[in-house]
């Protein structure tokens, strides 16, 4: 497995009196090469102290394509966004860190070094643009004050990363193809029960997951510690075929007829199912309006509508059971790791009044 460690070199750590961290980095690799299972070397770890010259590349672009050819990117986080062309720029270490996230956000590892105060330290526009970025990405990190709790860290980190990437290898492997196997036979089903199918993936995953079923369609689920009302529906074909696409139609446009189910939670968010891909253009078609929050992501899109705060997912290619849960897990995953778990929550809580709003004027009662 490659491993990449992204940090400053010249820095001391500690930062009063500590050794560079380029000899770190360099003990950091000999510990992590060291690593052996039946024998065979586990990791392949890159500093730029000891790579060669890249020939036809810059130092910025050698450094990029590392963190490309990286399985994972051990970011070593010390405030300080290290080279940068111009202050109005952005530093290598900060480059380094928004090409991991932008190219595949589950390879990226942080360890914060020292307290907030010495994260803080480095001075300068570039440094203070960096740790504002840092801030704004949840991740999950680590953290130590000695060079050998460093060490430590760092190598359960790699350790755990090594794990999850098998794990995500193993998911991966047993989706297998589309013409064999689960897929095989979804895609056999008529429209009907490839939809049934899709849906009751999906809400057998949430119940399994701690949802209270409160219809056929229709869940209570905890995001960010607040009861989501979660509908759940499927396209059992390409959002290109209209004769599919219809069996889901727009379902926000009915929301005011849950009412009663708002009572004990907020929303609704709607997680529509999709048996092929889905693009932005096609999310925004069916939200029926281009002026909203589109997020493509591994998996699917996510639509969120500030003004009249609409919320769907449309989750890719649910061709067979494991593609279903995985594209789920997917989405749930994304909401801690971005960040976004709050926003869903404050959206749904404006929703939910909206709703209830729409439903008096109609005359829909919640009993």
């Amino acid at each position: 497995m490659k491993v990449m460690v992204s940090s400053r070199c010249n820095d001391p750590f500690p930062r009063d009196g500590g050794e560079r961290l380029s000899v770190v980095r360099q003990k950091l690799k000999d510990e992590l090469e060291a690593a052996e299972l039946f024998g065979q070397r586990l990791f392949q770890v890159w500093i730029n102290e000891d790579a060669p010259p890249a020939s036809g590349d810059d130092g910025w672009d050698a450094c990029m394509k590392q963190v490309d050819d990286a399985d994972v990117v051990l970011v070593i986080y010390n405030g300080n966004a290290g080279w940068t062309g111009s202050t109005s720029g952005v530093g290598i270490c900060h480059g380094e860190l928004k090409r991991a996230l932008d190219t595949a956000l589950a390879k990226v590892r942080l360890i914060q070094l020292g307290s907030e105060d010495d994260v803080k330290a480095p001075k300068g526009a570039a440094n203070e643009r960096f740790r504002k970025f840092v801030q704004t990405l949840n991740l999950f990190r680590g953290a130590a004050t000695t060079v050998d709790g460093l060490v430590d860290v760092a190598k359960q980190t790699v350790l755990h990363a090594f794990a999850d990437l098998v794990g995500f290898g193993g998911r991966e492997a047993r989706k297998g193809r589309f013409y064999t196997g689960d897929a095989l036979e979804w895609s056999k089903l008529d429209f009907a029960h490839r939809k049934q199918a899709i849906r009751e993936t999906l809400l057998d995953y949430l119940v399994g997951a701690g949802a209270a079923r409160l219809d056929d369609d229709l869940v209570s689920y905890a995001i960010a510690g607040t009861k989501i009302l979660l509908v759940v529906n499927a396209i059992p074909a390409a959002l290109t075929v209209s004769a599919a696409r219809e069996m889901a139609g727009r379902p926000f446009l009915r929301d005011h007829l849950l009412v009663s189910s708002l009572e004990v939670a907020v929303g609704p968010v709607h997680l529509i199912g999709c048996n092929r891909g889905a693009t932005e253009s096609q999310a925004l078609q069916l939200l029926g309006f281009p002026d909203a929050t589109v997020i493509t992501a591994p998996f699917g899109i996510y639509v969120a509508d500030d003004v009249q705060k609409v919320q769907f997912v449309l989750l890719s290619n649910c061709r067979d059971e494991t593609a279903t849960r995985h594209a789920l897990q997917r989405f749930i995953e994304w909401l801690d790791i971005a960040g976004e778990a709050a926003d869903l929550v404050d959206r749904a809580r404006s929703r939910k009044r909206i709703v209830q709003t729409i439903a008096k004027e109609t005359g829909v009662t919640g009993s």
